[in-house]
């Protein structure tokens, strides 16, 4: 996947924006404010980081060799994916999945409600 890909697949997503907080050369995208995926603008393959449930981190790491610890994240809980063609579009926009509901459910009651009652464009 490129780039311009996974910013239009997580920008689908309901109650997601886009940001810059970390520098002009790291993209952040976020739902409810919480953050779910983070990408390099500039690197080669692509590579991004997304959060795992913890019992799936390590399986994820010994079975495809494009999962890699989460670089500068809490290795228990994100992992780093190098787009590297290794693995099919689908596989990869179902870790950016996991990684959004991973979130969703993290969320406040509050926040809930205010999810629930976006609407989609």
């Amino acid at each position: 996947m490129q780039l311009e890909e996974i910013r239009e697949y997580c920008l689908l997503k309901k109650g997601v924006e886009e940001c810059l907080p970390f520098g002009n050369d790291t993209l952040v995208f976020k739902v409810m404010g919480k953050v779910f995926l983070l990408t390099g603008i500039d690197g080669q393959p692509v590579q991004f980081n997304v959060k795992c449930a913890p019992e799936k981190v390590i399986e994820l790491r010994e079975n495809y060799s494009c999962v890699l610890p989460g670089y500068h994240m809490n290795k228990k809980h994100w992992n780093t994916i190098v787009c590297d063609g290794s693995v099919n579009k689908k596989l990869i926009e179902s870790w950016i999945d996991d990684s959004y509901n991973l979130i969703v459910v993290s969320l406040t009651k509050k926040l809930k409600a205010e999810l629930d009652n976006l609407y989609m464009v």
